[in-house]
């Protein structure tokens, strides 16, 4: 019989520690324990010595983010947080993934039982995949954020400016597909992406809609390129960073003589969303592959690994995250067994290669010889 996954479930709810327990014993793949808060789970993490944690965020005597830098202090584990809906909540999600969590689950309103149940299976596959996490700290984050007031407003105009008509017939787009652990490492890459950086991105990060937000904000006040949510409809700029809303799919439109990112109902055949295969896919039905640059990062499943296989079959870049610094190495590790991927680099490689790729200020499409 195989081991199974000890988890420890921590949260000052009697009524949160019982249905979450109930939920992944009943898969018969976990062993779960239970603390009331942070304390008493800084006393069963030396005890128990779990293989996962489930952490709520707002806990009386000690909360979730002390607790969580106590445990990557005293003993790291993947940490899965438990995070409401909100914006504040958004907000300190992102602190508790600054910290080393690998990921959250949205905690439910209203009924809790009802709740729980209706996202079992994702709750269950973040665990799953938690269980299989790679612990590591953040490349630079203290560095980028203290300099987060140094950005110039050069920088900011350039990245506003309407694009060329030369511009427009060279246009690029590059695709960044990730999920679990994607927070850390985008805050990782793209702050060495300079502002004038030729191309426009586009980013579907698996994420609540309430979160993308933040999650753009966030970014936008690390990097030098700009970063925003797509909530609707944006024209694309080179030097920019466009993010999917969070419960919707984002695609790429021509409208006039603009290319558009724009959000669209999720398409209901699909698991994760923002869903990296359908903005792949959008973005290969309107540019040639070679003026497109994919990027497969951490995340569990295989969301946009064909989509990326086939762009790069037809003449595309890609690139896939390492296993090394994945925090899951599902979808990038499923696009490397496509022979999908040009390139195969640890984390904080993958701006180099896009910047060696694509130097700043030139505007031109890729070659499709590999350096």
């Amino acid at each position: 019989m195989a081991k199974k996954i000890r988890v420890l479930v921590v949260d000052d709810s009697a009524l949160m520690r019982k249905h979450l327990r109930e939920l992944l014993t009943e898969t018969g793949e976990f062993e779960v324990t239970t603390a009331r808060d942070g304390r008493d789970a800084l006393e069963l993490l030396h005890k128990i010595d779990p293989d996962v944690i489930t952490l709520d965020i707002n806990m009386p005597e000690m909360d979730g983010l002390t607790c969580l830098a106590r445990i990557m202090t005293e003993r790291p584990k993947p940490v899965v947080m438990v995070s409401s809906l909100t914006e504040k909540g958004a907000q300190v999600t992102y602190e508790a993934l600054a910290l080393g969590a690998v990921d959250y689950i949205p905690k439910p309103d209203g009924t809790i039982s009802l709740n729980l149940r209706n996202s079992s299976a994702q709750i269950i596959a973040k665990v799953q995949a938690a269980a299989g996490a790679r612990i590591s700290r953040v490349r630079g984050l203290g560095e980028r954020l203290r300099s987060e007031s140094g950005r110039s407003a050069t920088a900011k105009s350039r990245a506003t400016n309407p694009i060329t008509a030369a511009e427009s017939r060279d246009l690029g787009i590059v695709l960044i597909g990730v999920s679990t652990g994607g927070p850390r490492v985008l805050e990782e890459i793209l702050p060495d992406l300079p502002a004038d950086f030729p191309w426009p991105i586009l980013i579907a990060q698996h994420m609540p809609r309430n979160f993308t937000g933040t999650f753009a904000r966030r970014l936008d006040a690390i990097c030098q390129i700009g970063v925003e949510e797509v909530s609707d409809r944006s024209a694309l700029r080179p030097g920019r960073a466009y993010v999917g809303r969070g419960d919707a799919d984002l695609v790429l439109l021509k409208r006039g003589g603009d290319w558009i990112a724009a959000t669209v109902p999720c398409d209901s055949e699909r698991i994760w969303h923002p869903s990296v295969a359908r903005m792949v896919e959008t973005a290969m039905a309107c540019l040639a592959p070679e003026r497109l640059v994919g990027v497969m990062l951490t995340g569990m499943g295989d969301d946009g690994a064909e989509a990326m296989a086939e762009l790069h079959r037809n003449g595309g870049r890609t690139v896939a995250e390492a296993e090394s610094t994945a925090v899951v190495f599902g979808m990038p590790g499923e696009l490397v067994k496509r022979g999908g991927a040009d390139a195969v680099l640890p984390s904080y490689q993958i701006a180099q290669k896009l910047n060696q790729w694509l130097p700043a200020g030139v505007g031109q499409t890729l070659s499709r010889r590999i350096s």
